[in-house]
């Protein structure tokens, strides 16, 4: 798994997309734990990316 990014540094949707998919394929659709704990972090990384993507969010100079 690839770190998460500072702040500020957004990767696209479809990476963290397919990132989140690895994960939960590795973990057998069960998400407890530390894998959990990523799941989240991953989870609100891709809702921030997509957003973004839409356009909806504008970052802060």
């Amino acid at each position: 798994m690839s770190p998460t990014p500072p702040p500020g540094s957004a990767r696209p949707s479809a990476v963290v997309n397919e990132e989140i998919r690895e994960l939960v394929a590795q973990a057998g659709g069960w998400l407890y734990g530390e894998t959990r704990q990523r799941y989240e972090v991953l989870r609100d990384e891709w809702t921030v990316a997509t957003a973004a993507e839409r356009g909806d969010i504008v970052e802060a100079a």
